[in-house]
């Protein structure tokens, strides 16, 4: 076992391999009386075209099946619900799937030996029939509609359709109602056994615990099972262009106020730096341009523009960012103008950039005090830098005006995509 320290946040890291490849990272934190603990393996909605563990082949699985499989997990051939085993405990317990992870999870203040005990059984103990899997689809289905009756979350999908044209990531994380229907058991399996191997998952464990006796826990815990050997995965790369699929798309729905999203896709092929470090410069700069704090947010504001601030959010793949806006206005032609006019200038001052850093230190100092956000952050740096960042400060030190130049030399904002929902009328 290891031990590092977080600088600057008065906590420490420990962290073992074990035998069988799993990774284990424990943040112990005494102040506190919650326990929580994820466990996630590396296969998200974008992986639906690889070689199955045992095989040479690549194999096309249907679209949502990281999803899908993500409920199925939770059903055990005894009957136990994972849901209330744990609420009986009182304690919670959800999964989620996003678009590179499947992560199971609990929290609570009890019983931690026989919670984390379960939590690896039941995600280590598929059972999947042709009856439960059947099952599940009317589930998912009605899962599916509900988002769609969603504005925002329709129009997000659909932006992010219009913008890919290869990548996988272009499609929804649970898929379509068709896709639904037509995965099968064997699917499961052969995402299951080649995705879910120790090797290709790790365990995140931060509150008021004891380091060593969690990971010994984990360690007998898994002595107990038997793995096939683990071959490194491979998956179908994506030769993604740079232009968009479709660059407008107008749409009506049952709303008050219309809403207009923008999706710039960005090359990031050529700026020097690795992709999710530009991401962070991309979050500032838009941040500056277009966030809640901006000239132009309360420009709009003031003109009656918007009703809420602009929603920024940024997705990117390995090679491309798509930075995402979003707004509701009773003028989406003016508000559009105003955004295409304030980002024909990207270039901002270093004491622009100084100020959104400091900003950034104070969030990291206020997420230490969150067992969640603690574990969020493990997650997110093991998923975007396999490792895990042990000085924030450092890192956000390391930001500097002479990159973000270089990074706003090279983007192109004329790879677009805009969104428009209109309400319908009478």
């Amino acid at each position: 076992m290891k031990k590092h320290n977080l600088e600057k946040l008065d906590l420490e890291l420990f962290y073992e391999k074990l035998d069988n490849g799993l990774e284990v990272y424990v943040v112990p934190k005494d102040n506190v009386n919650g326990i929580y603990v994820t466990f996630t393996t590396k296969f998200g909605s974008i992986y639906n075209e690889f070689i199955p563990n045992g095989s040479k082949k690549m194999i096309k699985v249907p679209l949502g099946v990281a999803h899908f499989l993500e409920h199925k997990v939770f059903e055990q051939k005894d009957d136990v619900d994972p849901f209330t085993f744990y609420s009986e405990r009182g304690c919670d317990a959800n999964a989620n799937t996003s678009n590179y992870k499947t992560t199971y999870l609990f929290s609570g203040a009890n019983s931690f030996a026989e919670n984390l005990n379960y939590l690896l059984d039941y995600v280590q103990s598929p059972y999947f029939t042709d009856e439960n899997v059947e099952k599940e689809k009317g589930i998912i289905e009605q899962e599916i509609k509900m988002y769609d009756d969603e504005p925002f979350f329709k129009m997000y999908d659909g932006i992010i359709y219009n913008a890919f044209i290869k990548n996988p990531i272009k499609y929804p994380i649970a898929g379509t109602v068709d896709d639904v229907y037509s995965i099968t058991k064997e699917d499961l399996y052969n995402c299951y056994n080649t995705f879910y191997h120790p090797s290709n998952m790790f365990l995140v464990i931060t509150g008021n615990v004891d380091p060593k006796e969690a990971i010994e826990l984990v360690k007998i815990n898994q002595e107990k099972k038997r793995f096939d050997d683990f071959k490194p995965i491979k998956v179908k790369n994506y030769d993604e262009p740079n232009k968009v699929e479709k660059e407008k798309q107008t749409t009506n729905m049952d709303i008050e106020i219309p809403k207009l999203g923008i999706g710039y896709k960005i090359d990031c092929t050529k700026m020097g730096k690795n992709i999710n470090d530009i991401k962070t410069y991309l979050s500032i700069l838009f941040d500056l341009k277009l966030g809640s704090t901006s000239n132009l947010n309360e420009k709009l504001k003031s003109l009656n523009l918007i009703t809420r601030d602009i929603d920024i959010t940024i997705v990117n793949t390995d090679k491309h960012i798509l930075v995402i806006l979003m707004l509701e206005s009773n003028d989406i032609d003016k508000v559009l103008d105003l955004i295409q006019e304030e980002l024909k200038d990207l270039n901002i001052d270093e004491e622009e950039l100084e100020r959104k850093k400091k900003v950034r230190k104070s969030n990291c100092i206020y997420r230490s005090d969150s067992i969640y956000s603690i574990n969020n952050k493990i997650m997110g740096n093991i998923m975007n830098y396999d490792k895990v960042i042990l000085d924030d400060y450092k890192k956000i030190d390391d930001l500097n005006i002479k990159d973000m130049e270089k990074i706003i030399k090279n983007i192109n904002l004329s790879n677009k995509t805009i969104y428009i929902m209109n309400k319908f009328l009478c």
